[in-house]
């Protein structure tokens, strides 16, 4: 089943589904999926396109609920992407659905990795992370300040131009997340780190960098032949589903 809701985060309207298994009992774990920041054209439509699909076979097949937010300035989300919003919005998705003992586990894809991590490693009540296609490197992964300005404003995650960040900024905000900070707070709780080997957008060394920024403190799971999106990659569901199963 997969119900939703509206969410007002300061000036977005976020969209928010939660999904229940209809054929095994539930548990008291909450899993949150974080979609990426796209950054080609026209592609703030479809960012989280697939993660409503993929939160209910994962809860199905779990036992698991799975919420799936769509940040501001995405899909049918209103608002406009800066990093501090995105943070906000998560934020405000975890207060949601976090209700009474439940246990908190993020599972993020790309910058959506990076910023799981972050929240993490300020919120105790994160008792798990996975990340997928995350960069360690921030400031490398923007690339020069207009550059990256550019690319958010053709992806189509700018609701008002008034409301975006400048260049200089904008890259400040993104680049304050600080991954590689943020990945060696999470041990000892559970850390997943998943990655494509033929990832052409983030270097498969990245991971090995996480990997090493959480002391080697983590699971790394390297799927041969991947490339970037993994989110529709069964053996991405598969690794995401044992990770799940192994901490009921």
């Amino acid at each position: 089943m997969l119900a939703h809701e509206q969410l007002t985060s300061g000036n977005s309207l976020l969209e928010l589904r939660i999904a229940t298994s209809d054929t095994r009992p539930l548990i008291s774990h909450v899993l949150v999926l974080v979609h990426g920041l796209p950054r080609m054209m026209g592609m703030g439509r479809q960012a989280a396109g697939l993660l409503p699909e993929l939160a209910e076979h994962l809860a199905n097949e779990s036992g698991w609920v799975v919420a799936t937010g769509t940040l501001s300035g995405v899909g049918t989300s209103t608002g406009t992407f800066s990093a501090t919003q995105w943070r906000r919005d998560l934020e405000l998705i975890l207060n949601r659905v976090v209700q009474g003992e439940r246990q908190i586990s993020l599972a993020g894809f790309g910058f959506g990795g990076a910023l799981a991590l972050r929240i993490a490693a300020g919120d105790e009540r994160v008792h798990g992370v996975a990340t997928f296609a995350a960069p360690a490197h921030l400031a490398a992964w923007c690339g020069a300040p207009e550059e990256f300005h550019r690319s958010v404003q053709v992806a189509g995650v700018v609701a008002d131009p008034k409301e975006l960040l400048g260049p200089e900024e904008l890259r400040a905000d993104v680049v304050a997340i600080d991954p590689l900070g943020a990945v060696a707070q999470i041990p000892p709780r559970r850390l997943l780190i998943g990655h494509g080997t033929d990832d052409l957008e983030i270097p498969v060394s990245d991971a090995r960098d996480l990997l090493n920024g959480a002391d080697g403190r983590a699971e790394l799971r390297l799927i041969q032949g991947a490339g970037h999106q993994l989110r529709a990659d069964p053996r991405m569901v598969a690794t995401l589903l044992g990770w799940l199963d192994r901490h009921r």
